[in-house]
């Protein structure tokens, strides 16, 4: 066996060890979506915590009255929560369409905090952190500016945190708004059905374990204070402080009846920049606890800081190996004794990666189609190379600002009508 078989094997190992962790989270999450389907949603009590939601906006102007409007449509108790908009650093009108809305609806709790360049402009966690010394509740509720909570959303997440003590956040699901907008938002839908919400079930089902999306959520206010805030250096804010509510001893749930629905890329530069911030910032977040990995106090996050540690560092290696070596043997350029061993096992991974990819988006009434069963199998040889793409000029992205020292910022995503 040559040295190039011997990486040609390492790959193959690493590339189906983490399909294979993939496939029991996407059974263990169907196991989780059966039950959650017969569980009723939980109530409120008579009289429910008066609640704060925050809503971190910089240029939202296109999306914001549309997504403010859908929070003060809640059906939780109009007179037991608050909207707080940190208009963050704009430069665009959205400062006068709040102030729009406000002046319709002057009976409710809407306040809005217009900062500039010497208060604000320095990223999502910073806004949080501003909005955070102006909340009155004792729980609050974060929604990203392109969002549109269905009604019982925050009622929902409220009444499932207040069932356990140990409950230190609630998480919702969240969909795609604009998913027939393009082939990229096609794409964009599935993603979002089978590897995000899909992989939080089974996480939840097998290891009590969920991550903060970053939006459509409830925490308490006394764990916030408690952990300081959100972290400022963090793009990942939500993966961050999803890791120091479980080295607490916290724990946070998933309920998938909370549902928002938000709007994604339409384009691929705009979806490139989004899922390189993503990376960047899970990065920091993985460096960050990596001391953890072998001490007691890093128990409740190992397995998040392995996987993490195996998609961004061992599946993006194994996936560049395995490629060259296609391509090279193609080519004949590079002879791998291993290749027709390596092809045989590709073909099976796509047939595993299209089969319980679709089962998972069987739980979604109207997703079940032949166009998404297509849909499936051009993300597996398209969207999921797009991803290594993404992952390599992340790190180096990372890297790049690491070593200038730069500030976190707002990376803004495009947005439309």
């Amino acid at each position: 066996m040559s040295v190039l078989d011997v990486f040609v094997f390492i790959a193959i190992l690493a590339i189906w060890g983490i399909l294979v962790v993939n496939l029991v989270l996407t059974m263990a999450g169907y196991t989780q979506y059966l039950k959650d389907v017969r569980t009723p949603a939980p109530e409120l009590p008579a009289v429910p915590p008066f609640v704060t939601i925050m809503v971190p906006a910089h240029n939202e102007g296109v999306v914001i009255v549309k997504t403010v409007l859908a929070l003060l449509n809640f059906d939780y108790p109009h007179d037991r929560y608050e909207i707080i908009v940190i208009n963050d650093n704009s430069s665009d009108n959205s400062a006068e369409l709040l102030a729009r809305i406000q002046a319709t609806y002057p009976q409710r709790n809407l306040e809005v905090i217009n900062t500039d360049q010497k208060t604000g402009g320095k990223g999502k966690s910073n806004a949080l952190n501003i909005a955070l010394k102006q909340a009155k509740g004792s729980v609050i509720s974060v929604y990203d500016a392109d969002n549109t909570p269905e009604r019982p959303a925050l009622r929902i997440l409220v009444a499932e945190l207040l069932q356990d003590d140990r409950y230190g956040a609630v998480i919702g699901k969240f969909r795609t708004r604009n998913k027939n907008a393009s082939l990229l938002t096609r794409f964009i839908n599935v993603e979002t059905l089978s590897f995000q919400w899909m992989a939080q079930a089974g996480r939840l089902r097998l290891f009590k374990l969920c991550t903060i999306p970053g939006t459509n959520y409830v925490i308490r206010r006394s764990l916030l204070e408690r952990v300081g805030g959100w972290d400022t250096k963090a793009l990942a804010e939500d993966t961050e402080i999803s890791f120091r509510i479980y080295r607490l001893g916290y724990r946070i749930n998933f309920q998938p009846k909370a549902v928002t629905w938000e709007q994604e890329p339409q384009t691929l530069d705009v979806w490139f920049h989004q899922r390189t911030r993503w990376v960047k910032g899970n990065i920091y977040v993985i460096l960050k606890n990596l001391p953890l990995i072998f001490r007691k106090t890093g128990r409740p996050i190992r397995f998040d800081l392995i996987y993490f540690l195996s998609v961004y560092f061992l599946l993006m290696t194994s996936l560049l190996l395995s490629d060259s070596v296609f391509v090279l043997s193609v080519a004949g350029v590079a002879h791998s004794n291993l290749r027709g061993f390596n092809n045989t096992l590709w073909l099976f991974a796509i047939v595993l990666f299209v089969i319980s990819t679709f089962v998972t988006i069987t739980t979604e009434k109207g997703e079940m189609t032949l166009s998404n069963l297509l849909i499936i199998i051009f993300m597996y040889v398209v969207y999921s190379q797009m991803w290594l793409a993404v992952a390599a000029y992340g790190m180096v992205g990372y890297i790049r600002e690491q070593v200038f020292h730069q500030q976190a910022k707002w990376y803004k995503t495009k947005r439309y009508q």
